[in-house]
């Protein structure tokens, strides 16, 4: 028998959120192996020009980016607004972050080493914009980590999250090789949990153009998508064999593509009363 829900605003979105993060074992990353290339990967869509586009900023705010990484968001960022707390769990990615601000001239970031879901308002104090850049998907506690975060924003909160069509790729291997799909939570989930917050947010789709292009199948292979270190011998074979199906070679770059192969993400915002 169907459960019958009376009232919508009683359902634990949050609750949801977690079941389905805690069912995905792949959820989890070394952000340090993955800090020197993730720079090179992440310049190669539209993603960050759409982003800023979005970005309500003035030349006098503070800017605390949550998941920071190396910086592509930081660093510009910093250029824009008088100053940035850059938080990320990994030392790796925060040492890239502040060489490249140091080579840049740029004296206006701070950094934090520790996992976003533990900053406390007490810790970081106000800031007049929190940006959480591709940084939630992962977060179990995500309920408390958003009223954390709204309460540090003075003016603006921006977050991007997954869209349903960023693991198209990714799920077509998954069938291909026979394993179940386990999905990040879809930002409807967030949405939700938002809403019965008291928080109204605003929901855009950035329309990212750029499909990925690689060099050959190995870098295909080894785009931080795929999850190699959860590949056994015979998955990875599997996995150049179906590569080796779905991309195209462009015959005036000799890159290789699938125009399937392009990153979707969710903006959601909010301004603050």
């Amino acid at each position: 028998m169907k459960q019958c829900i009376e009232n919508p605003d009683e359902v634990k979105w949050d609750e949801f959120w977690a079941e389905q993060l805690t069912q995905k074992e792949d959820r989890g990353k070394d952000w340090d192996k993955a800090a020197v290339s993730f720079h090179k990967r992440a310049k190669k869509d539209d993603y960050h020009d759409l982003l800023f586009s979005k970005l309500i900023l003035d030349e006098n705010d503070s800017v605390l980016d949550l998941g920071c990484g190396e910086g592509s968001i930081t660093l510009p960022l910093a250029e824009k607004v008088r100053s940035v707390t850059g938080v990320d769990s990994s030392p790796k990615m925060l040492e890239l972050l502040n060489e490249r601000a140091e080579e840049k001239g740029i004296n206006n970031v701070k950094t934090i080493l520790k996992p976003l879901e533990e900053i406390t308002y007490e810790e970081v104090g106000p800031h007049d914009v929190v940006l959480a850049s591709r940084s939630l998907n992962g977060i179990i506690p995500i309920k408390e980590t958003l009223k954390t975060i709204d309460k540090i924003a003075n003016k603006y909160v921006f977050i991007t999250l997954f869209g349903p069509e960023n693991w198209k790729i990714e799920g077509d291997f998954n069938e291909y090789i026979g394993r179940e799909n386990k999905h990040f939570p879809g930002h409807n989930y967030l949405f939700n949990i938002l809403f019965n917050m008291g928080i109204y947010a605003n929901v855009e789709r950035l329309d990212i153009k750029a499909y990925r292009e690689y060099d050959n199948i190995e870098e295909a292979m080894d785009n931080g998508k795929f999850r190699l270190d959860l590949l056994n011998d015979k998955e990875k074979d599997k996995l150049k064999e179906y590569l080796g199906n779905i991309l195209t070679k462009d015959s005036e770059t000799g890159k290789l593509y699938n125009k399937k192969d392009k990153a979707d993400w969710i903006l959601i915002w909010w301004k603050k009363d």
